[in-house]
């Protein structure tokens, strides 16, 4: 019998646009080779255009969702997105303290591209003081990663400041994303026997208006990476080339910022055989 594909549970909001959220998260767990299971913590109103209105979902729904997925399924790895408000990061930290599952990666979703705020600072104060330490990794960008620790976050050696005070805050590993700063870098900090060790990891800055959902994509692909039993360094370098590729060919789609293409394999592999097909006997 074929084994089944690791089970990858997405808690995030819901982006009709499907360039962020559940719905990208859940293409990116496809493209990744597991199954992709989702609780929505939010709506949002929103296209490739901006943010226009959020709109959590009732923390006992959220509770509900967690605890029937969690009763059914084996689940491999949890990747958690926007929350919305202070309850639902409530929920959902009484939930993994419940359950007590691995592999969580949290994404620090605090604002998006547009500048809407998605999460209220009591919700942060939460966030930190019950998530983070329960997180295999943490994933901000350099914007969320100085709201978090409230230091200036521009360049690597303020990266690494901000990853030492993460780690004083309870994560136990930590990747800021350099996305949005002039070269490409990102910065992985994690607590061994040895004591704290980093690794830069540097690519070439893609110049393209087909960046959204870029955050989602690089913590959902970590997060199906520790799913399927790799090490952290290796998700983290394997992540990040699958984004840079999904930015390489992406379409452009909708009038502001489009998404990133998150089945681009799928779409070359479908080329290769209809440009290839094999012979009819």
């Amino acid at each position: 019998m074929t084994q089944p594909p690791p089970v990858v549970l997405s808690i995030a909001g819901f982006d009709p646009s499907s360039g962020a959220g559940v719905t990208a998260d859940i293409k990116a767990i496809a493209a990744h080779g597991c199954y992709g299971v989702a609780c929505i913590t939010a709506l949002t109103v929103q296209s490739t255009a901006g943010v226009r209105r959020v709109q959590p979902i009732e923390p006992p729904l959220v509770t509900e969702t967690l605890e029937e997925l969690a009763a059914d399924l084996e689940i491999a790895a949890i990747h958690i997105g926007m929350l919305g408000s202070a309850k639902v990061v409530q929920a959902v930290a009484d939930f993994l303290e419940h359950r007590e599952l691995g592999n969580v990666v949290l994404d620090p979703v605090l604002a998006s591209s547009s500048g809407t705020r998605l999460l209220d600072a009591t919700g942060v104060t939460v966030m930190i003081e019950r998530l983070l330490p329960r997180a295999a990794v943490v994933t901000p960008n350099v914007d969320e990663a100085s709201s978090l620790t409230e230091l200036p976050v521009t360049n690597v050696e303020q990266m690494r400041a901000a990853a030492a005070k993460l780690h004083t805050m309870g994560a136990a590993a930590v990747v800021i994303t350099g996305g949005h700063l002039e070269k490409a870098i990102d910065l992985l900090s994690f607590t061994s026997k040895r004591g704290v060790e980093q690794e830069i990891f540097k690519s070439d800055r893609q110049r393209s208006s087909s960046t959204h959902g870029t955050g989602c994509a690089f913590a959902t692909a970590i997060t199906c990476h520790l799913a399927q039993g790799r090490g952290l360094p290796e998700a983290v370098l394997l992540a990040k080339a699958y984004v840079s590729a999904a930015i390489v060919n992406a379409h452009p789609i909708g009038k502001g910022i489009g998404p990133v293409h998150h089945l681009y394999r799928m779409y070359q592999q479908r080329r290769t055989i209809i440009a290839d097909p094999e012979p009819v006997i």
